[in-house]
């Protein structure tokens, strides 16, 4: 279980750290720690195909900027200048403005064999074959977009073939949001980060996972007594698996729950059908879908779902998954109200969402809820709740999930890159699995649909959301791995692919021996 921490949550370990430990330790640390990753991603060819050339050193572009970020680079530098490494250093700083650490840093670098280039003109270094590139312009204090010679110099590293390896977080990444800084901002896109102290949160959401490639923590010798308790973390089995377990010989379909999924206006009868198929192969001991508009007889690819009218259907007995095609009509208002005052826990995806958002007299009635919701919106979805932009949710993901999941009383799950899931407490968990193969139309009804099933049994909340959305991702990229995505993979093709995993979480039940 990975806990991330936000930026003002790490400058205080950073003081207290600072008040136990001897003077330049943190920043040596850091280089140590950045030198033996940067030697180990050489060693292994990691992150990139740059040529070296034959019986050449391997060569090494470090830019330096101004700030402690920069200093944890120049010492980064020295050290494997030390190493026999060609090393070749941009410092974008004056040295004599900077902290006492960042300059003794300097000193030890400028003390090697390593070349100090013109900053200006690192944009020019088309021509060489780089081993590695070490980001260390800027970590977690910038506030500013990144402009002139550096912005050049950004440019030019993310043209490259070579492995970049960024210290803490990649230049022009917002670590606590997974934005990038400024309007007309630019970021560093590195295959490796190496955060340190920390995880953090933006590394993991929004632009955060396109920038920071594959994420190592040092946590550069701070005593765990020093680290608060962490309010955000990062999705694993670790936080659900205890709640699936293997089902007994001496059950049966009533032993795993009813879902019944309302939807289905007319034009729009394959979003509650997806679902409905997701929360059977996922488990559910019996499955209705409740169409507002016409229903068909059966559905010719899953016949064990039960197709029914919406109008006179029980909600009360089943766990309601409301919205995959239900459209903005009053009678699929009526019928959302009608599953709002259910006992059950509900799941509330698409337009069920966008119905709440409409509708003041909705929103109060789910917010006094006293079984447990979930919402599952989308960034627009969430924007039309709060009475905000699409762009506005994405520049904080966590806090709108936050917002969302303490005004409507329900545990919210945020998706995008790095889905957000929020609980009315504050406590927050980001996903780290997916792909943009889930970027496709019916995915979200798939993971509503896996949602209403381990509600269904009997999952608490809380640990059906992180499991439904872990699984989903995994699913998506398991399937990826064979080759089946991300380009053109549908959403039905990830159901069988998430009932695998499920299945795998659960245990294997026990072989039965046959004697003939």
């Amino acid at each position: 279980m990975s806990p991330l921490y936000s930026v003002e949550e790490i400058r205080q370990i950073e003081q207290a750290a600072y008040a136990t430990l001897p003077a330049g330790i943190l920043m040596q640390r850091a280089g140590e720690a950045a030198a033996q990753l940067a030697l180990a991603l050489i060693g292994s060819g990691s992150g990139g195909s740059c040529p070296t050339g034959s019986g050449t050193a391997h060569k090494v572009l470090v830019l330096a900027g101004p700030g402690n970020n920069g200093g944890d680079a120049l010492e980064a530098a020295y050290l494997l200048d030390r190493a026999g490494l060609d090393v070749t250093i941009a410092l974008y700083a004056n040295p004599p403005a900077q902290s006492r650490d960042a300059q003794q840093a300097w000193q030890r670098a400028k003390g090697g064999t390593a070349r100090f280039a013109d900053p200006d003109a690192v944009a020019g270094f088309e021509g060489q074959a780089w081993t590695l590139v070490i980001d260390g312009l800027f970590g977690i204090g910038l506030a500013r977009p990144i402009i002139g010679p550096m912005h050049a110099a950004v440019k030019f590293i993310n043209s490259l073939c070579c492995p970049i390896l960024a210290l803490d977080v990649p230049s022009g990444l917002n670590a606590d949001t997974g934005t990038i800084i400024g309007p007309g901002g630019i970021a560093v896109r590195a295959s490796h980060t190496l955060s340190f102290i920390t995880d953090k949160p933006g590394l993991h959401t929004g632009h955060g996972r396109d920038c920071a490639g594959q994420i190592q923590v040092a946590m550069l010798g701070i005593s765990p007594t020093l680290f608060p308790s962490a309010h955000t973390h990062l999705n694993d089995p670790q936080l659900f698996a205890g709640t699936i377990h293997r089902r007994p010989h001496d059950s049966h379909k009533g032993s795993f729950g009813d879902v019944a999924v309302l939807g289905g206006a007319e034009g729009m009868q394959g979003a509650p059908l997806l679902a409905a198929r997701a929360a059977l192969k996922c488990g559910a001991g019996r499955v209705y879908v409740a169409f507002i508009d016409a229903a068909p007889a059966y559905d010719g690819t899953q016949p064990e779902l039960m197709c029914r009218r919406a109008d006179g259907f029980d909600f009360s007995n089943a766990i309601v998954v409301a919205g995959p095609g239900a459209g903005m009509s009053d009678k699929a208002s009526a019928l959302l109200d009608r599953v709002i005052d259910c006992d059950l826990p509900v799941v509330l995806d698409a337009d069920a969402l966008n119905l709440v958002a409409d509708e003041p007299g909705l929103q109060h009635k789910l917010a006094r809820r006293q079984a447990a919701t979930l919402l599952t919106p989308h960034p627009l979805e969430a924007a039309r709740l709060l009475g905000l932009s699409a762009a506005e949710i994405q520049a904080n993901r966590l806090a709108a999930a936050r917002k969302l999941a303490g005004q409507f009383n329900a545990i919210v799950i945020l998706k995008g890159s790095g889905t957000v899931i929020a609980s009315p407490d504050g406590a927050a968990v980001i996903n780290p699995t997916g792909n943009p193969a889930l970027a496709t139309a019916g995915t979200g009804d798939v993971l509503a649909g896996v949602c209403g099933a381990l509600l269904a049994q009997q999952l608490p909340p809380w640990q059906a959301a992180l499991a439904a959305v872990w699984l989903h991702g995994h699913a998506a990229d398991l399937l990826v791995t064979q080759g089946i995505g991300p380009i053109g993979l549908t959403a039905g093709e990830l159901i069988p692919a998430i009932r695998s995993a499920l299945n795998l979480l659960a245990g294997s039940p026990p072989a039965s021996t046959s004697i003939a």
